[in-house]
């Protein structure tokens, strides 16, 4: 078992769950509340249950899966749930599932009753390297992504390699833009490994490490007011891609489809604004070009996507706010980014991505 410590809390690599059958029972918690969406009570509870044998004695919370649903009026229907179940202040909720099962799960937790502890046991790759640290909760508003919640610590994170294999390819594959991004902002051998890497057979190594590199900036910056922006590198307009295309797609993107088009178009606003070579513009454009399937978009909806992005949290005095790469490995934040170089920064997406 590996550990990783973060802020006031330890993140465990483990394929039993152990730590986690300890943790309950150490807690002496009044009750035990796990929270899932439809596809992680089918596919994942029995994974918990067939570790934890014990665990017995819990009651489900179940939502609808999917981003679409990750907003205020579904989370109301979670504190009804809590307040059916009875549960106190002494309850303990365990979020079992992806980034919005812990987003809107963490965000549940931190404000019934004026908080209750609450574990993570990310279930997707995304939410194993991204969602699991950091103690950001929160649910979309019109589209904005996470524009309600609230920095709240987890008591533990469990991330467990079995749950992978109950993800299809394309979650997996979204799951590794964040991964690669992580290797963009702080560790070109992370890069580079990403780049020989199947994604169907990830090496746990390569999960910690990631890991890894976002505890660190959390634990240097934890509520976001200078380097902790750095992890947002592809998130502005990746972000606004994908409120875009949930509004608007039949099938849309998933977070790290939209992430991956982000990361493009702010390479190249990293190549224009902060130093990013011509050789490494062209090597991360290929690289995710190469792994990510193409989004058409016409021009016409930059407006909406620039109405978006003036939404996203990191902006100041109504200027649109960007993390970009100095290089592979070196990232530096609060760029200030004119609308017209935004648009060009879509058109270059769209000239190399056909």
């Amino acid at each position: 078992m590996q550990t990783i410590d973060s802020l006031g809390y330890k993140v465990y690599f483990e394929e039993d769950l152990k730590s986690l059958e300890s943790f309950i029972s150490q807690g002496a918690y009044s009750q035990v509340l796990i929270f899932v969406d439809r596809n992680t009570n089918d596919h994942c509870l029995p994974v918990l249950q067939s570790v934890l044998p014990n665990l017995v004695d819990y009651d489900i919370i179940e939502v609808d899966p999917g981003e679409e649903n990750k907003n205020i009026d579904f989370c109301i229907g979670v504190w009804k749930t809590m307040l059916d179940f009875g549960a106190d202040r002494k309850a303990l909720m365990i979020n079992l599932g992806g980034g919005v099962v812990t987003d809107m799960g963490g965000f549940a937790a931190s404000t019934y009753k004026r908080g209750i502890d609450f574990v993570q046991v990310p279930t997707t790759l995304l939410a194993q390297v991204d969602a699991s640290v950091g103690g950001k909760t929160g649910i979309d508003m019109d589209n904005v992504k996470n524009i309600i919640g609230t920095f709240t610590q987890p008591k533990a994170v469990f991330i467990n390699p079995r749950f992978l294999e109950t993800l299809d390819q394309r979650q997996l594959i979204s799951g590794f833009a964040e991964v690669i991004k992580h290797g963009l902002i702080q560790d070109r051998d992370l890069y580079n490994k990403c780049k020989q890497v199947d994604v169907s057979k990830i090496d746990s190594e390569i999960i910690y490490r990631s890991v890894e590199i976002k505890n660190n900036v959390v634990l240097k910056d934890p509520t976001e007011q200078g380097l902790r922006k750095i992890l947002n590198f592809g998130h502005t307009i990746g972000h606004a891609i994908e409120g875009y295309s949930l509004l608007h797609d039949d099938n849309p993107l998933l977070h790290g489809e939209a992430i991956a088009i982000g990361m493009i178009c702010e390479a190249w606003l990293s190549n224009k604004y902060s130093g990013l070579s011509d050789l490494e513009l062209q090597d991360i454009t290929h690289e995710f070009v190469r792994q990510y399937p193409h989004y058409s978009y016409d021009k016409s909806i930059y407006t909406q996507l620039i109405a978006l992005m003036k939404n996203d949290k990191k902006n100041e005095d109504g200027k649109i706010g960007f993390a970009l790469l100095e290089k592979i490995g070196s990232a530096t934040y609060n760029v200030f980014v004119s609308e017209d170089d935004i648009q060009l920064a879509l058109d270059y997406y769209l000239s190399v991505s056909k």
